[in-house]
């Protein structure tokens, strides 16, 4: 059970896919229009559930629950060292000009 007040993610269907404008592209057109929010868990519930948070703009909404403690997991790829180098041959090339 996840208490509440806990920072979790919410995950809701905003229009299914046979409800979205017919002049959208078909790729576009094929999917739901879904929504993914963040907020603090109004209320004790578990990941599955049909929940209410509280956004940062103290909105209330409903979704259904699907991260506690969210985070992104994106970046830009590993270290490439070659990139230190070449940073070094540009600052040493453009000194004179600062």
């Amino acid at each position: 059970m996840i208490d509440p007040m806990t920072y979790v993610e919410i995950y809701r269907i905003i229009l299914p896919s046979e409800e979205r404008s017919p002049n959208l592209p078909i790729e576009t057109k094929r999917v739901p229009y879904e929504m993914r929010l963040r907020g603090k868990l109004l209320k004790a519930a578990s990941v599955g559930d049909w929940v209410e948070i509280e956004t940062a703009t103290r909105r209330i909404e409903r979704g259904i629950l699907v991260s506690v403690h969210p985070f992104f997991s994106h970046h830009f790829g590993h270290y490439v060292p070659i990139m230190t180098s070449i940073r070094d041959v540009i600052i040493k090339e453009t000194e004179d000009l600062l």
